[in-house]
């Protein structure tokens, strides 16, 4: 009886004091002391518009959600929504909100009115304490302006890309510049990339040579389509081509000088997967639709495209990412723009610019047909852009800007 009443009046004390009555003042301070509650994690979030960026940032983000510390949110503007799903899915990577932006046929002013508002109206419920974005499109412009109003904190992926012409291309270079003085923290691809930024006076602590995570994608894809299968194709050549500023009489030549290809080698075959955008897609039916020697399909999800360079012998494009993949796959790559921010691939001599010009496209591709030691010099692999580590690097960088 004695016990239990002793026993009762301890837990009363200690309910009341947090101490038990033998224990000296001096043992609870010591508790107190080191008795640690949890730290508040770290938001992160990183915001996604185009089908490039979820390839690019897919590494960035799975890094970071494997990282103690951090909340990490993804949030997609829904720039190319119908493009984004298969993506999502194929690197694992769970989306939070949709800024459901996109509606038919709208300027680049109204979708940059309707990304900026609903950023607004996004970070008024939750203010993170570091935004990522990657690249140059009016997705990363609107977030990068977003987060200077709102004095949050913005890391931009892929940073110190230049043509030196706010024309070429558009709007991206202006996108790039513009958002590379509005950034805290810039992660730079290449060694050129980092001086970029250097030279617009950026603080040198705030610049981080990091490679290129879309040869972290690159690494990933290829290792998980050993385990599952993909689109087969019969291809020689892929041509990809979809950029604003080949729209119209440029897109013409390109697909002359295909036509012209096809007429001169009667036995090559080409795939070309077409854009949803009317300014090519309609076009690109128009003149190469009923061409035996052509293969017209939708745009194929990223395992598939990196299936469809893996089978090509030749590679035409405007597009950067693929500047950027090809060289890794040891393809030669004819790149379709007047000027390209990505120089590192044409110096090492893997890649050579065209531009969207008929007779220069003709003249390079007969010569990779026709010339086997060229070819060979241009496909002996080798890629400028990193090694396939990027993603650990600015996991590294967050979290030492972080505190964690």
């Amino acid at each position: 009886m004695y016990a239990r009443s002793f026993l009762g009046a301890c837990l009363a004390c200690w309910c009341k004091s947090d101490r038990w009555p033998w224990q000296s003042n001096t043992e609870i301070w010591i508790n107190k002391l080191t008795r640690r509650s949890p730290m508040p994690r770290k938001k992160v979030l990183c915001i996604i518009g185009t089908r490039p960026e979820v390839i690019k940032m897919a590494p960035v983000v799975r890094t970071l959600r494997e990282s103690p510390g951090l909340d990490v949110s993804v949030l997609s503007s829904g720039q190319h929504r119908e493009l984004l799903v298969p993506l999502f899915k194929w690197f694992e990577i769970n989306v939070d909100a949709d800024l459901n932006v996109m509606t038919a046929n709208q300027t680049l002013a109204e979708l940059t009115a309707r990304i900026m508002c609903r950023l607004e109206q996004n970070f008024s419920g939750s203010t993170p304490d570091l935004v990522l974005a990657q690249g140059d499109t009016t997705t990363v412009f609107c977030t990068a302006l977003s987060c200077f109003y709102k004095n949050i904190p913005f890391a931009h992926v892929e940073a110190g890309l230049r043509t030196f012409d706010v024309q070429n291309p558009f709007p991206e270079e202006f996108n790039r510049v513009a958002v590379g003085r509005l950034a805290q923290l810039h992660f730079c691809p290449t060694v050129r990339a980092r001086e970029n930024v250097l030279a617009e006076h950026a603080q040198p602590q705030s610049v981080h040579l990091t490679g290129n995570t879309v040869i972290d994608a690159l690494r990933f894809t290829t290792e998980k389509l050993k385990s599952q299968p993909s689109r087969e194709f019969d291809h020689d050549i892929l041509l990809t081509a979809h950029r604003r500023e080949n729209f119209g009489q440029p897109l013409l030549e390109i697909f002359d000088a295909i036509l012209d290809l096809c007429r001169e080698f009667p036995a090559i075959k080409l795939l070309y997967p077409v854009h949803p955008n009317p300014n090519v897609r309609g076009v690109a039916m128009q003149k190469l639709g009923n061409h035996a020697q052509i293969k017209i399909v939708d745009p194929l999800d990223y395992p598939d495209l990196v299936a469809a360079m893996q089978r090509a012998s030749i590679i035409l494009t405007d597009s950067g990412g693929i500047q950027q993949e090809a060289p890794a796959l040891a393809k030669p790559v004819l790149v379709l723009r007047t000027a390209t921010e990505r120089p590192e691939a044409v110096e090492l001599g893997v890649a050579k610019i065209v531009g969207p010009i008929r007779n220069e496209i003709v003249l390079q591709t007969r010569r990779l047909l026709l010339d086997n030691a060229h070819y060979e010099q241009m496909a002996r692999g080798g890629s400028p852009y990193g090694d396939g580590h990027a993603a650990e690097s600015i996991r590294g960088i967050v979290r030492e800007y972080l505190n964690l």
